[in-house]
Parts: structure tokens; sequence; C-alpha cells
């Protein structure tokens, strides 16, 4: 599994820290190589991520911003993208496990120790397999490919 981490100004400590984390525990996180700078903007890091998820199957993103509602919009406006804006465990996994999520945007306002936890779980837990889920999903999908038959 190839995984991507990208952050804004505002997430770069906890971008570091989490890289920290997931390399102690044998994964290795990809930066996606837009530099940071006080004038950057969310959208184009989340943009870059998702365009490297949606193109690389089975592959994971994490996106870090002030509190993660911005890279989370912008990152699900990406095509083949599904990410949740985890503040919990609880929607880490609901949103990788029903929700089939590719990618995690978390904020930094959830502190460190909270977002290790946010991240291992959502990087832990197993994609969507019962099938109302898969069902919820291929709507999603069917919508975003123009293909979508309304009930």
């Amino acid at each position: 599994m190839t995984l991507y981490i990208a952050c804004d100004h505002l997430g770069v400590e906890l971008k570091k820290e989490l890289i920290k984390h997931l390399s102690n525990n044998g994964i290795n996180a990809e930066e996606i190589g837009i530099e940071n700078s006080e004038l950057d903007d969310y959208p184009d890091f989340a943009f870059k991520l998702g365009d490297l998820v949606s193109r690389n199957i089975g592959s994971l993103g994490i996106l870090i911003c002030g509190n993660g509602v911005g890279m989370s919009i912008a990152a699900n406006k990406v095509k083949g993208i599904r990410c949740v804006r985890a503040t919990s465990v609880d929607d880490a996994f609901k949103g990788k496990n029903h929700n089939g999520c590719n990618v995690l945007a978390i904020g930094t306002n959830l502190g460190v120790d909270l977002a290790k936890e946010i991240v291992d779980t959502f990087l832990s837990t197993k994609p969507a397999d019962v099938e109302r889920y898969l069902k919820r999903i291929d709507k999603i999908i069917s919508y975003e490919n123009g293909e979508y038959n309304e009930l």
C-alpha cells in the first residue's frame, strides 16, 4: 500500500510527528512534494494528494490542516476520492469501513495523541465489505461518473 501525506502550513509539525509515528510502525508515508509556506493554500495540497490517490488504486492519503474541514471539502472534489474528516476514532473507522474512504483529513486542533489514534484506526480498518455499504458507495461512484439513476 502506498500512503501519501500532505498538509498546509498549519499542519507541518503534526505531519512530522505522524511521519515519525508511522515510520516507527513500519509504514512509509510519502510526502507529495509541495513546499509549505505561510501563504500556501490547502486546496493545492488536497488536489495533488487526491490526484495521486485516485491514480494509484489501493493507495491511501492523509491530509492535515487547522481543523480538517477545508482539506476534506477540497479532496472530495477530486474524482475517485472519498475523504472523511475525522475528529474521533469512530469517524475514521466508519469513514473507511462504512463509506469506503480512501483519504483521511484531520486537524491540528486534535492534538498529537488523538491524531495518531485516528490515523492508526484509519490505516488498520478494513475497507467496506458489507453489501449495503458497497451499494451506497457504488451509488456515489455512479453519480460521480454521471451514471446515477435516481430512485
